[in-house]
């Protein structure tokens, strides 16, 4: 692709933040657009957390779930996320669940916090503790009761997998 091509996108994806953020005020300033190989932005999406008071709400999930129902697949190989701010953890590991290739990125998690005071900083340092360091605790219970359902689910020759 060339430099005219990637400032393309990225400015939409400025553009959307700037819908998210200024004009609705739906949620932070944040907005992204996944585009194909073919160079067809394919889900777009911006913040609306405030808006829906839903947490998942961020602009990477709803342009990387647009994405995948156009194509038809979770997966979405060959195809590039642009994005207003750097990712937080879970629309990080989005991009990762859905194969993403390649993350363009505007401003930096230290932007957000700075002109935000988004700390996504303080959720990936407790995602990366162990389990009994990390604020939110964790409890492993009835592991075998789980593991019978993986067993059923490992010995079907039609299971979905993805």
């Amino acid at each position: 692709m060339e430099k005219r091509d990637h400032e393309k996108y990225m400015k939409k994806a400025i553009e959307l933040s700037r819908r998210a953020a200024i004009i609705e005020k739906s949620g932070g300033v944040f907005g992204a657009v996944v585009v194909n190989p073919q160079g067809e932005i394919i889900g777009e999406g911006y913040n609306q957390v405030s808006k829906t008071h839903d947490p998942r709400w961020h602009a990477e999930m709803q342009a990387i779930g647009e994405a995948c129902k156009k194509m038809g697949t979770p997966h979405l190989d060959g195809c590039d996320l642009y994005t207003s701010a750097e990712c937080c953890p879970m629309c990080l590991a989005t991009a990762y669940w859905a194969h993403i290739r390649h993350i363009y990125f505007a401003s930096t998690t230290e932007d957000s916090l700075k002109y935000g005071n988004f700390a996504d900083i303080g959720i990936l340092e407790q995602i990366c503790k162990p389990h009994e360091e990390q604020q939110i605790k964790a409890t492993q219970m009835m592991q075998k009761e789980a593991v019978e359902v993986w067993k059923e689910f490992a010995s079907m020759p039609d299971k979905v997998h993805y």
